[in-house]
């Protein structure tokens, strides 16, 4: 068949069968991505065990919850975060903190405080390095923003994510953090280590028939919000990570691999209350103004919440 032909195909199956109330953008979506699957299907002259196969894996990774792993494998989360850049800056909204993917494991109600947080339980204290971030958040007039919510979260030493882990306690790795008077944040944590796609995972299968490693940097998640302005989503990268630049997700960006320092001055350690060196970041974050002209940057997608 070509292409009319199945553009044809589809709407007698989709439009043309509707008897009751149809919601146009659904049904606008819906018979796009039909004919554009069924084009793919003839042009690539897939076999029907080709697509049920196709249809088992997608089963198979809805029912091990590794669809939201596959999105940012194949460049789909990156691709949605390239579009809210490019309407942005077609708004004039410059200047901001990059913005990158938020990943899957996301966990809503993490413990609050105000100006600092420890994140950590001190399981891996011994084994880990001691790290102190700290940074202002900037809004959209280049003021710091008091009273700004900083959302942290990142993996454990095994590059596992509490919650997800039951081995680890609630909340571990996890804090809101809201700013002081200076528009400050602050917390304490361990440098936390990268990690890959369970190996015998649908993601990790599909990876390996592409020739590609599921590795990810170390990294550390944040959503940063304050009234007014856009929300960002957000991660930095650990400096100097193998994978630091090829990360399977696509989220490494330039202006989100700051440097870590290491403080061994014992004048410092006595005041941090350490017997170790320990590994410093600097980090501010800049928001954009609110604006009705781009799309929202309030994602809505099913989160883990606790």
């Amino acid at each position: 068949m070509n292409h009319a032909e199945i553009d044809a195909l589809v709407k007698s199956f989709i439009v043309d069968t509707a008897t009751g109330d149809v919601n146009p953008r659904v049904q606008e979506v819906v018979v796009r991505l039909t004919s554009d699957l069924f084009k793919a299907i003839e042009d690539l002259d897939l076999s029907p065990s080709e697509i049920w196969k196709g249809l088992e894996y997608f089963a198979e990774a809805g029912a091990t919850h590794e669809l939201g792993l596959l999105a940012p494998g194949i460049g789909l989360e990156r691709f949605i975060d390239i579009r809210q850049d490019e309407a942005e800056a077609r708004a004039g909204l410059t200047g901001g903190t990059p913005r990158t993917i938020e990943g899957p494991l996301y966990v809503a109600g993490a413990p609050k405080s105000t100006g600092f947080a420890r994140l950590d339980d001190g399981t891996e204290a011994e084994q880990g390095e001691v790290l102190f971030m700290q940074g202002t958040v900037y809004g959209a007039d280049g003021k710091s923003l008091p009273g700004a919510q900083v959302e942290v979260w990142h993996a454990n030493l095994m590059g596992n994510y509490s919650f997800f882990d039951k081995s680890q306690s609630h909340f571990n790795l996890r804090r809101t953090i809201v700013t002081d008077e200076q528009g400050r944040y602050q917390f304490r944590s361990i440098v936390p280590m990268g990690y890959g796609c369970p190996p015998e995972g649908t993601t990790q299968r599909l990876l390996t028939q592409l020739g590609r490693h599921g590795r990810r940097p170390a990294h550390i998640h944040f959503f940063v919000s304050a009234p007014a302005h856009r929300k960002l989503t957000t991660q930095i990268n650990i400096e100097g990570d193998e994978y630091c630049w090829d990360d399977f997700a696509f989220a490494s960006r330039e202006g989100l691999v700051p440097s870590v320092t290491r403080i061994s001055d014992p004048a410092e350690l006595d005041k941090k209350q350490l017997d170790k060196p320990f590994a410093s970041i600097d980090f501010d974050f800049h928001l954009n103004g609110e604006t009705a002209t781009v799309p929202s940057s309030v994602v809505e997608r099913q989160r883990a919440s606790a």
